[in-house]
């Protein structure tokens, strides 16, 4: 789109991956959200994520691909609700999208979402429950690799080392587990939807925010699944849930899918997803802590270990981009002001020493 001849020029794009992206003139700006707030936010959400291995233990008699559109389904509904009271109604929003947002929209959806699930559960046929898990463990150290470049920008080591030791710290949580060829092949497919999840919402991400995307997420993987379920299972994709199953169904539906999207996609657009990435490593922590209270697992000394190590990569992040704000050098608006003053000072006879004295006394 042509800017107005009148029109100031953009600013530069900041060069650190921290930075809050220029929304742009058609995109929904950042919330104003601190970074500790930010972390926070992607901490509970993922946090929130982990809960729900517990609560498939609960599922596992149910049909997978209607329980999935059940749920993506119920969590549409409520998040276009929460979207139109905050005056941004999804069926609008979504026929602003052009054909090629909506192509990347279906692709988040069927692999971060629907093709995630559905690897995980081929996965576990054939190998361990672990070994998904530890796969999947290493979206951290991939995110802070892929999503730098991805951007232009080369890859933080501190990041990326960070990433391994919250890969590490997952891998530990989660124990080694037997498995064969089939099982590696779905569980590297898992990890590639747990990346795509992440690095396929950026660009939408900035175009909708983190509500509206949620809502036209869920109601997009609510169809691939409702479509894949009728191809695949036939009438028995849905049914009649028991007691049981319909609370796990809608723990999916309300903190997993509802609050947890929104914590997390609320947290990455402040964060940028290589450092929001090393919280998705409190997953395997989360299930850990609560398979017990179900009585699918234990808690031992190698999930409080490989917990250690997941939030030293966490902190070790948070380190990092201090670290890169201390050391962030001069913008170029700033330069243009001091070399415009210094042509004022000249002008006027002035030194610049002078004009740093009064700077700093105030006038």
């Amino acid at each position: 789109m042509d800017s107005h001849p009148d029109s100031p020029p953009a600013p530069p794009t900041h060069p650190y991956p921290d930075s809050d992206p220029d929304p742009g003139p058609a995109s929904v700006a950042a919330p104003r959200v601190g970074a500790p707030a930010a972390a926070l936010l992607a901490a509970v959400g993922t946090l929130i994520v982990g809960t729900s291995f517990t609560a498939g233990s609960l599922l596992s008699h149910y049909p997978f691909l209607g329980g999935q559109a059940v749920r993506y389904g119920l969590a549409a509904l409520l998040l276009a609700v929460i979207a139109a009271r905050r005056g941004e109604g999804l069926p609008s929003a979504l026929r602003r999208l052009p054909p090629r947002q909506l192509l990347r929209l279906a692709a988040l959806a069927a692999t971060g979402m629907v093709g995630f699930n559905v690897a995980v559960l081929a996965a576990e046929r054939t190998a361990e429950p672990a070994v998904p898990g530890v796969v999947v463990g290493c979206a951290p150290l991939v995110i802070a690799v892929l999503a730098p470049l991805l951007a232009g920008r080369r890859p933080s080591g501190r990041l990326a080392g960070a990433g391994v030791l919250v890969a590490g710290g997952a891998a530990v949580v989660q124990g080694l587990g037997r498995t064969d060829g089939g099982g590696l092949l779905f569980s590297v497919l898992a990890l590639a939807g747990e990346v795509a999840f992440s690095l396929v919402a950026v660009e939408l991400l900035r175009v909708l925010g983190p509500v509206l995307l949620s809502a036209a997420a869920c109601a997009t993987a609510a169809v691939e699944a409702a479509l894949l379920g009728v191809v695949l299972d036939g009438t028995a994709a849905l049914r009649m849930p028991t007691a049981t199953e319909a609370a796990a169904l809608a723990w999916y539906a309300l903190p997993v899918t509802v609050v947890a999207f929104c914590c997390w996609y609320t947290g990455m657009q402040r964060l940028g997803a290589e450092r929001a990435g090393l919280f998705s490593g409190l997953i395997p922590v989360a299930a850990a802590l609560t398979a017990p209270l179900v009585g699918t697992g234990g808690l031992g000394p190698a999930q409080v270990a490989g917990s250690a190590l997941v939030a030293a990569g966490v902190v070790l992040g948070a380190l990092t981009t201090r670290q890169a704000r201390r050391q962030r050098p001069v913008s170029r608006q700033t330069v243009v002001a001091l070399t415009a003053r210094s042509s004022r000072s000249a002008t006027t006879g002035t030194s610049c020493s002078d004009t740093a004295s009064n700077r700093s006394l105030g006038r």
